[in-house]
This record gives structure tokens, C-alpha cells and sequence, in this order.
């Protein structure tokens, strides 16, 4: 009796844990994968974004930013879902660049660059945003975090 209670309970409680969302691959291929260095931290992405290295995003030449990928490395058979959020890479060869976190997650940061099984979950709603637009909120957020600072030191 207490065990057949204990286990209703266990599978109650368990359809209340977070599922992970189910994904239907609309396209899987082989490339050659890379990741971010430590200087694109705090940089814009081509949509805007302030590029974060702790953050699950990739870069890739012509998917729709917002793109939801799931990135397999080959080697260790550990994959990571990540965003479409910048253009590149820009060496060829390369199909998608990785953020730092992404990277360690299925071993890609001992290597570097390595072949990865890219899946396409979701195709994204690719707002660009053009080089003129970028620079131009850059330096709006570049005059916020002066303007910042100086409020401080009144």
C-alpha cells in the first residue's frame, strides 16, 4: 500500500519536472565547427545583441537569425541547442562559430575547430540589421554608459 502510494506520487511529481522541448529536424548535416575568442565579449552580433561568451548562441553564414540549432560534436556524440544571433564564420571552410559555453558543453574549446553534426530545429525570423545601424547603437549604448559615469561622480 505505502509503496503503491510512494509510486503514484513519484509519477505525479514527475510529470510536473520541466520537460525539454521536443524538436522536429527540418534539416541535418556535416560541417566544421569553430568558437568565439575572448575578444567578442561585449561586442554587437549583426542583430544587435551585445554578444555574451557565457550565453548559448552561434554564429552562421545564412541561417535566419533566431534559428535554433542543435550542434553534435562529432568526437564526443555531445550536442548543445544554440541561437542564430551573428553572421560568420569568416575563414573558409568553417560553417558556424560557437559561443564559449556552447563550445565547452560538448568539448569543442580543447580543439577549437572540429567537425560537428548541425541539425536545424527551427528557422528564425532573420531581422537583420545593417553595419550603419549597428555602429549607430553602439555609440548610443557607448554615450548611456558615459553618461553613467559621469552621473556618478556628481
Amino acid at each position: 500500500m505505502i509503496l503503491a502510494i510512494a509510486g503514484a506520487l513519484l509519477l505525479v511529481l514527475s510529470g510536473c519536472a520541466q520537460q525539454q522541448p521536443t524538436w522536429k529536424v527540418k534539416k541535418r548535416y556535416i560541417a566544421v565547427a569553430s568558437h568565439y575568442g575572448p575578444e567578442w565579449e561585449g561586442r554587437l552580433t549583426a542583430t544587435g545583441a551585445t554578444f555574451h561568451n557565457k550565453e548559448l548562441t552561434a554564429a552562421h553564414k545564412s541561417l535566419p537569425f533566431g534559428s535554433k540549432v542543435r550542434v553534435t560534436l562529432l568526437s564526443t556524440r555531445k550536442s548543445v541547442v544554440v541561437t542564430i544571433n551573428d553572421r560568420g564564420p569568416y575563414v573558409k571552410g568553417r560553417e558556424i562559430d560557437l559561443s564559449d559555453e556552447a563550445a565547452r558543453r560538448i568539448g569543442l574549446d580543447r580543439p577549437g575547430v572540429a567537425e560537428v553534426m548541425i541539425e536545424i530545429l527551427s528557422l528564425g525570423h532573420d531581422k537583420y540589421i545593417s553595419p550603419a545601424k549597428r555602429k549607430a547603437m553602439k555609440r548610443a549604448k557607448e554615450a548611456k554608459s558615459q553618461s553613467k559615469k559621469t552621473e556618478g561622480k556628481e
